[in-house]
Protein backbone atom coordinates (compact mmCIF):
# COMPACT_ATOMS: atom_id res chain seq x y z
CA UNK A 1 0.00 0.00 0.00
CA UNK A 2 2.12 2.88 -0.58
CA UNK A 3 0.28 4.53 -2.75
CA UNK A 4 -2.14 5.32 0.22
CA UNK A 5 -2.38 7.89 2.14
CA UNK A 6 -2.07 7.79 6.23
CA UNK A 7 -5.39 9.26 7.94
CA UNK A 8 -3.29 11.24 10.29
CA UNK A 9 -1.95 12.94 7.29
CA UNK A 10 -5.06 13.31 5.82
CA UNK A 11 -6.90 14.94 9.30
CA UNK A 12 -3.65 17.28 9.05
CA UNK A 13 -4.38 18.58 5.87
CA UNK A 14 -8.10 18.93 6.71
CA UNK A 15 -7.42 20.86 10.12
CA UNK A 16 -4.90 22.69 8.00
CA UNK A 17 -7.36 23.60 5.49
CA UNK A 18 -10.19 24.52 8.07
CA UNK A 19 -7.99 27.18 10.11
CA UNK A 20 -6.65 28.93 6.65
CA UNK A 21 -10.58 28.87 6.12
CA UNK A 22 -11.21 30.06 9.48
CA UNK A 23 -8.52 32.60 9.26
CA UNK A 24 -9.69 34.05 5.81
CA UNK A 25 -12.86 34.37 6.78
CA UNK A 26 -11.79 36.92 9.78
CA UNK A 27 -9.66 38.93 7.25
CA UNK A 28 -12.61 39.02 4.67
CA UNK A 29 -14.89 40.31 7.93
CA UNK A 30 -12.23 42.59 8.76
CA UNK A 31 -11.50 44.27 5.71
CA UNK A 32 -15.01 44.50 4.49
CA UNK A 33 -15.56 46.28 8.34
CA UNK A 34 -13.03 48.39 8.30
CA UNK A 35 -13.17 49.65 4.64
CA UNK A 36 -16.51 50.36 5.11
CA UNK A 37 -16.33 52.29 8.06
CA UNK A 38 -13.12 54.16 6.68
CA UNK A 39 -15.65 55.02 3.79
CA UNK A 40 -18.66 55.65 5.83
CA UNK A 41 -16.28 58.30 8.19
CA UNK A 42 -13.37 59.75 6.10
CA UNK A 43 -15.32 59.49 2.18
CA UNK A 44 -18.60 60.13 3.09
CA UNK A 45 -17.99 61.63 5.92
CA UNK A 46 -21.19 60.48 7.69
CA UNK A 47 -20.37 62.37 10.79
CA UNK A 48 -21.62 65.40 9.29
CA UNK A 49 -24.70 64.19 8.15
CA UNK A 50 -27.84 63.57 9.12
CA UNK A 51 -29.61 60.63 9.06
CA UNK A 52 -29.33 59.38 5.89
CA UNK A 53 -32.16 57.42 4.61
CA UNK A 54 -31.59 54.38 2.26
CA UNK A 55 -35.19 52.53 2.28
CA UNK A 56 -38.19 53.18 4.11
CA UNK A 57 -36.68 50.55 6.89
CA UNK A 58 -33.08 50.76 6.51
CA UNK A 59 -31.13 54.44 7.39
CA UNK A 60 -27.45 55.14 8.03
CA UNK A 61 -26.85 56.80 11.35
CA UNK A 62 -23.41 57.74 12.78
CA UNK A 63 -23.33 56.17 16.60
CA UNK A 64 -20.75 55.73 18.51
CA UNK A 65 -20.51 52.94 20.64
CA UNK A 66 -18.52 52.88 24.13
CA UNK A 67 -20.03 49.68 25.60
CA UNK A 68 -20.64 46.25 24.14
CA UNK A 69 -23.59 45.01 22.55
CA UNK A 70 -26.87 47.15 22.99
CA UNK A 71 -23.96 50.08 24.79
CA UNK A 72 -23.77 47.42 27.67
CA UNK A 73 -21.17 47.90 29.98
CA UNK A 74 -20.22 51.43 28.67
CA UNK A 75 -17.03 52.16 29.06
CA UNK A 76 -16.79 56.49 29.11
CA UNK A 77 -13.03 56.70 31.01
CA UNK A 78 -9.96 55.17 29.32
CA UNK A 79 -9.55 52.53 31.49
CA UNK A 80 -12.86 51.08 30.94
CA UNK A 81 -12.60 51.10 27.20
CA UNK A 82 -8.47 49.33 27.59
CA UNK A 83 -10.54 47.45 29.82
CA UNK A 84 -12.95 46.10 27.04
CA UNK A 85 -10.00 46.11 24.66
CA UNK A 86 -8.44 43.21 26.43
CA UNK A 87 -11.20 41.74 27.40
CA UNK A 88 -11.88 41.33 23.60
CA UNK A 89 -8.53 40.34 23.16
CA UNK A 90 -8.51 37.81 25.30
CA UNK A 91 -11.65 36.31 23.78
CA UNK A 92 -10.13 36.33 20.13
CA UNK A 93 -7.29 34.56 21.54
CA UNK A 94 -9.81 31.92 22.76
CA UNK A 95 -11.44 31.97 19.64
CA UNK A 96 -8.13 31.13 17.72
CA UNK A 97 -7.47 28.37 20.08
CA UNK A 98 -10.81 26.80 19.48
CA UNK A 99 -10.22 27.39 15.71
CA UNK A 100 -6.83 25.80 15.66
CA UNK A 101 -8.98 22.95 17.13
CA UNK A 102 -11.76 22.17 15.45
CA UNK A 103 -12.55 20.08 12.54
CA UNK A 104 -15.61 21.34 11.56
CA UNK A 105 -15.07 23.36 8.37
CA UNK A 106 -18.29 25.40 9.36
CA UNK A 107 -16.79 25.52 12.99
CA UNK A 108 -13.95 27.53 11.14
CA UNK A 109 -15.79 30.04 9.37
CA UNK A 110 -18.03 30.78 12.22
CA UNK A 111 -14.84 30.73 14.27
CA UNK A 112 -13.47 33.29 11.53
CA UNK A 113 -16.67 35.43 11.20
CA UNK A 114 -16.40 35.88 15.15
CA UNK A 115 -12.37 36.37 15.14
CA UNK A 116 -12.66 38.97 12.17
CA UNK A 117 -15.70 40.94 14.02
CA UNK A 118 -14.53 41.28 17.51
CA UNK A 119 -11.14 42.54 15.72
CA UNK A 120 -12.76 45.04 13.22
CA UNK A 121 -14.35 46.22 16.62
CA UNK A 122 -11.34 46.94 19.11
CA UNK A 123 -9.82 48.83 15.80
CA UNK A 124 -12.49 51.24 16.34
CA UNK A 125 -12.41 51.06 20.34
CA UNK A 126 -8.10 51.49 19.81
CA UNK A 127 -8.55 54.46 17.01
CA UNK A 128 -11.19 56.37 17.71
CA UNK A 129 -12.08 55.22 21.89
CA UNK A 130 -15.61 53.73 20.46
CA UNK A 131 -17.06 51.05 17.97
CA UNK A 132 -18.53 53.63 15.05
CA UNK A 133 -21.87 51.73 14.09
CA UNK A 134 -23.86 53.44 11.09
CA UNK A 135 -26.59 51.33 10.09
CA UNK A 136 -30.03 51.86 11.46
CA UNK A 137 -33.28 48.89 11.44
CA UNK A 138 -36.62 49.87 12.07
CA UNK A 139 -40.12 48.64 10.84
CA UNK A 140 -43.04 50.36 11.59
CA UNK A 141 -42.54 50.66 15.62
CA UNK A 142 -39.71 47.99 15.87
CA UNK A 143 -36.74 49.96 16.10
CA UNK A 144 -33.32 47.93 15.91
CA UNK A 145 -30.02 48.68 17.51
CA UNK A 146 -27.37 50.59 15.28
CA UNK A 147 -24.73 48.14 14.51
CA UNK A 148 -22.07 47.83 11.77
CA UNK A 149 -20.43 45.39 9.51
CA UNK A 150 -18.22 43.68 12.39
CA UNK A 151 -21.70 42.85 14.42
CA UNK A 152 -22.98 41.39 11.51
CA UNK A 153 -20.08 39.00 11.05
CA UNK A 154 -20.61 38.27 14.51
CA UNK A 155 -24.31 37.30 14.69
CA UNK A 156 -23.72 35.44 11.54
CA UNK A 157 -20.58 33.35 13.10
CA UNK A 158 -23.06 32.83 16.36
CA UNK A 159 -25.76 31.63 14.05
CA UNK A 160 -23.58 29.45 11.85
CA UNK A 161 -22.19 27.91 15.35
CA UNK A 162 -25.94 27.08 16.17
CA UNK A 163 -26.32 25.45 12.77
CA UNK A 164 -23.51 23.59 13.62
CA UNK A 165 -24.32 22.35 16.87
CA UNK A 166 -27.41 20.78 15.58
CA UNK A 167 -26.43 19.57 12.05
CA UNK A 168 -27.06 15.52 11.49
CA UNK A 169 -22.98 15.19 11.06
CA UNK A 170 -22.54 15.56 14.32
CA UNK A 171 -24.02 12.76 15.71
CA UNK A 172 -22.00 10.68 12.51
CA UNK A 173 -18.90 12.23 13.70
CA UNK A 174 -19.57 11.63 17.31
CA UNK A 175 -20.24 7.75 16.38
CA UNK A 176 -17.28 7.47 14.64
CA UNK A 177 -14.35 6.00 16.40
CA UNK A 178 -11.26 8.03 16.73
CA UNK A 179 -8.60 6.19 14.20
CA UNK A 180 -5.81 4.06 15.62
CA UNK A 181 -2.20 5.30 15.07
Amino acid sequence: MSGAVPIAAFRHASTDRIRRLGIGMALVALVIDQSTKLWLLRVFDLPGRQQVRLMPWLDLVMAWNRGISYSLLTADSDAGRWLLIAGTLAAIGLLGVWLWRVHSPLTGVALGLLIGGALGNVIDRIAYGAVADFVYFHVGAFHWYVFNGADCAIVLGVALLLVDMVSPHRETAAQTPPARP
